[in-house]
């Protein structure tokens, strides 16, 4: 069976940290003649069924960069906008391509991807989690941090419990790092991801003070209040985080190195200030080049495997 990364569970504490390091190799080798064309003579289908800037553009560039031929497909354009099955499209594309990324709404879809696919299938954005972007984000933090490692720092996320607030506990629980949530009621991250990081000793709060979440921080993050799929609850959204925006006051409770970090696309006036966002602090478009060495570095570990498996 091929290997996934559906979530970051998929691949183990000590794969992640291997994934880090060689995209870290791997930012330091583009444009040069070492750069490794792991991908030569492969194609890999990459899937959307939501919009995608940082995704698309990343993973297209990443598999050329990489020798490879990506094949991108907006679900528009495809059968599964008339009705194709999750299932038989990845039975379909298994026959033609080496590996599958897929941007979807639910989690279910990417499993079922997974399930039925006979290459791996990487999660590239579903309603639940967000590995990609996470493994981007630590790649970040490590290049911040004064010693290069994730042991023993605490994270603060301010906002929405979503898929990137799930895929933080999931590492967390890998990682050893200290994570706080501050999320609003009822707005709190999915109660079994939480439970079972617990179970494996993560030290994982939820709170609703964002200041105690930011508190002795070495990153702040956050998102978006409303996701792709939720705008019709955009104004609800609204009251419910007035509280959580990111701004001069709650930096200032995090550590005096701590930097800010988002995802993106931002809001700005809402889930951050325009102050935070362009300030000196801020690392988000670290975060958005290094999705481009996360993605070959993710491509690169789940392909050679299957070279050295097949």
């Amino acid at each position: 069976m091929p290997n996934h990364v559906r979530t970051l569970l998929d691949i183990g504490a000590d794969e992640i940290l291997y994934v880090l390091d060689r995209a870290e190799q791997l930012k330091a080798l583009r444009g040069k003649p070492a750069h490794p064309q792991s991908l030569l003579g492969r194609s890999i289908a990459v899937v959307f069924e939501k919009a995608s800037t940082r995704t698309r553009i990343s993973f297209d560039v990443g598999i050329k960069e990489l020798g490879g031929h990506p094949v991108v497909l907006l679900s528009k354009d495809t059968q599964l906008e008339r009705g194709e099955s999750v299932e038989d499209t990845a039975r379909m594309l298994s026959g033609y391509v080496h590996g599958i990324v897929y941007r979807t709404f639910g989690h279910d879809r990417i499993e079922r991807m997974a399930a039925n696919a006979s290459v791996p299938v990487i999660n590239g954005l579903s309603d639940k989690f967000h590995p990609c972007q996470l493994l981007a984000d630590l790649m970040t933090i490590r290049e911040c941090s004064a010693n290069g490692k994730l042991e023993g720092v605490r994270v603060a996320w301010i906002g929405d419990g979503n898929n990137m607030a799930n895929s933080w506990i999931n590492a967390a629980a890998m990682l050893g790092f200290d994570l706080t949530l501050a999320c609003p009621e009822s707005f709190e991250p999915d109660c079994d991801i939480l439970d079972a990081a617990r179970k494996e000793g993560a030290v994982v709060l939820v709170v609703h003070d964002p200041y105690e979440a930011a508190r002795g921080s070495i990153a702040v993050n956050t998102d978006v209040w409303a996701s792709m799929g939720q705008e019709a609850e955009a104004e609800k959204r609204k009251r419910a985080f007035a509280a959580y925006m990111v701004d001069d006051a709650l930096m200032a409770a995090a550590d005096p190195s701590a930097v800010f970090m988002h995802c993106l696309p931002a809001h700005r006036g809402e889930e951050v200030t325009e102050e935070v966002l362009e300030g000196k602090r801020s690392i988000v478009w670290e975060q958005a080049l290094n999705r481009l060495y996360i993605q070959e570095a993710i491509l690169d570990f789940l392909l050679q495997q299957g070279k050295e498996t097949s």
